[in-house]
């Protein structure tokens, strides 16, 4: 039975070889809105599994990136009179029952972020990604001089106009999610809501070479926050 809101909510769920949980975490959602899963090319069974769980499915024919498939989530979101667009991970890191959380906050934010950290430090969390995490959103916050405390989660509710705004970045892969945030954070309302979050023997799909590029990504916007504040 789905709980009842006021605003018309789409869930968009990015996910690319999910097979193992993308139907459990599609059929929680839809106790909250209508679902879309976005299947970035996988070659498993994430498709068909996440058509099972009731949700309608959009798949690219190959991986382009999850920068990529949540733009596809908006642009087909957009089509309807949604108001508020929900993002969730398909790994089953995030719980879908805490988007009632997020739905609380709505009314008065343009993006609520779900935070591991809010609550203190996320002790089953990698610790490559903990000090990943730790280094990008210290780093971001200088940049926007906004106190964010996770800015890697991928458990995201936005306004339909900061979905809008989110079609504007030019980066389809891991640094999309980041790069919102970077344009956007100072000129808008945002909030945090506390999630837990469960580490497993998940794969990661950032490999060395995404690191890299990453650092470079976050090193050449504190470089051009300086020297702005300096002209």
């Amino acid at each position: 039975m789905r709980l009842g809101f006021t605003m018309n909510v789409i869930i968009i769920i990015p996910a690319f070889n999910e097979e193992d949980n993308i139907k459990d975490v599609a059929s929680k959602s839809l106790e909250y809105g209508d679902v879309l899963v976005v299947d970035d090319g996988s070659t498993d069974n994430t498709k068909k599994n996440a058509r099972s769980s009731g949700a309608k499915v959009i798949s690219h024919e190959n991986n382009k990136g999850k920068g990529f498939a949540i733009k596809t989530g908006i642009k087909e979101a957009l089509k309807h009179p949604y108001e508020v667009f929900i993002f969730i991970d398909g790994d089953g890191q995030h719980d879908p029952n805490l988007i009632q959380d997020f739905m609380k906050k709505m009314d008065s934010c343009d993006i609520v972020i779900g935070s591991r950290f809010l609550k203190g430090e996320l002790k089953n969390m990698p610790i490559q990604r903990k000090l990943s995490n730790l280094i990008t959103t210290k780093l971001i916050s200088f940049i926007t001089e906004q106190h964010l405390t996770d800015s890697q989660s991928g458990f995201r509710g936005v306004s339909k106009e900061m979905a809008e705004h989110f079609l504007k970045s030019p980066y389809n892969d891991y640094r999309f999610e980041s790069d919102v945030l970077i344009n956007f954070l100072s000129k808008i309302r945002y909030d945090e809501v506390s999630i837990p979050s469960r580490y497993g023997e998940e794969v990661s799909h950032i490999t060395h070479t995404h690191t890299i590029k990453y650092v470079f990504f976050i090193s050449k916007n504190v470089i051009k926050n300086m020297i702005n504040k300096f002209i």
